[in-house]
């Protein structure tokens, strides 16, 4: 799930968060596919990832999180042979576990035959609906936690899930249990938008500068600069956040999502610090590379206008 979300970055918060843009990748597995971070750190309100439909603030638009599937509590007694597995929502028929990436399948090699089989359908319907659904995606890795555990990518899968499904303190959680079995470092953003989702900007400030995060892929970067930005906004620092994003490369000459967002978010907090004309002018280099849409640049830009044509 982390490569198929990888372009869609945070998806919590205001104009800086969700970078969520982020989700320019394609979806080719199921989550915990690839075992890294977010990417694409997610879409609707100010400051989540940019997703069709809803806006988040320095993101953009967010597809309707559908499904109702109740989640099942999280501490439980010992399972004894009377007491039944959580077996989540019904798996598609045509679902078999084979569309999963051969990374995810192989770390599922040690479980027995059977076990490794529900847990790979699972985790390949959680991968197909977590953009769609992300609630129904989530309960099914909690059918996929509760028979593998001890995985990482399982609960690396459970993790991401969470995120897309707006259960913070869940998402925090298992991927910190993720990042315990593994020693992986590309789910900090993600955290990072965690803790600013749950009210702890401060925390999220942590992440963003572990030493970790300099050996991370542009795009992390890119996603975790956002998030830091957000974390600035939390606290009514303006002025750092906007700093923390021009140190990003704003003016760089690629089109990928992550650049956009980048563009996006600093538009954003431009026009939350009151820098209306500059706003107006980087809404629109948003939108000038913006070929997916992955963002409302557009419609930011044309109601900055009128409003500064009215003033």
């Amino acid at each position: 799930m982390a490569e198929q979300r990888r372009s869609q970055g945070p998806r919590h918060g205001d104009s800086t968060s969700r970078s969520s843009a982020p989700r320019s990748g394609e979806r080719r597995g199921a989550p915990g596919a690839s075992g890294r971070g977010p990417g694409k750190p997610a879409r609707g309100e100010k400051g989540g990832a940019p997703g069709k439909g809803e806006r988040r603030q320095g993101e953009g638009k967010r597809p309707a999180r559908t499904g109702d599937w109740k989640r099942p509590a999280d501490k439980q007694a010992p399972r004894t042979e009377k007491q039944a597995v959580y077996d989540g929502p019904p798996l598609p028929e045509e679902v078999t576990g084979r569309e999963l990436d051969r990374a995810v399948s192989a770390q599922l090699k040690g479980l027995p035959e059977k076990l490794a089989a529900r847990v790979a359908r699972h985790l390949a319907a959680a991968g197909l609906l977590v953009d769609e659904d992300p609630e129904t995606a989530y309960q099914h890795t909690l059918a996929a936690r509760a028979r593998a555990p001890r995985l990482a990518v399982v609960r690396e899968a459970a993790g991401e899930a969470a995120y897309a499904a707006g259960h913070y303190a869940e998402a925090l959680s298992e991927l910190r249990a993720a990042k315990r079995m593994n020693g992986a470092t590309a789910y900090l953003p993600i955290m990072a938008d965690c803790h600013r989702a749950l009210g702890q900007p401060e925390q999220a400030l942590k992440l963003a500068k572990s030493p970790s995060v300099a050996n991370f892929s542009p795009e992390a970067k890119a996603e975790m600069t956002i998030v830091e930005a957000g974390a600035r906004r939390d606290l009514g620092q303006f002025d750092a956040a906007l700093r923390t994003l021009e140190l990003a490369p704003l003016n760089s000459k690629s089109r990928a999502p992550w650049v956009v967002r980048l563009r996006y978010a600093y538009a954003d907090t431009l026009e939350a610090a009151s820098r209306e004309t500059d706003a107006l002018a980087w809404f629109h280099r948003t939108h000038a590379i913006d070929a997916d849409e992955l963002t409302d640049a557009a419609e930011r830009a044309e109601a900055l206008e009128r409003r500064v044509g009215d003033a």
